[in-house]
């Protein structure tokens, strides 16, 4: 069998923690900032642990991370 590629794009976004959870940023804090609060601004610079689905998914994308 030849060996499976790494997603790039995704080895970009994600990172896989210690304990095999899957650590991403936070969207939202690009553009259209003056509507939102600051403290949902705040907020928004903490990255997330993704849950469910999403963080099998990526998973798949990321082999041998």
């Amino acid at each position: 069998m030849p060996k499976m590629k790494t997603h790039k794009g995704a080895a970009k976004r994600f990172k896989i923690t210690g304990s095999g959870k899957v650590k991403a940023k936070k969207c939202s804090l690009r553009h259209i900032l003056t509507k939102k609060t600051t403290k949902r601004k705040r907020s928004l610079r903490q990255s997330t642990i993704l849950q469910g689905q999403d963080a099998q998914n990526i998973k798949v994308l990321l082999p041998y991370m």
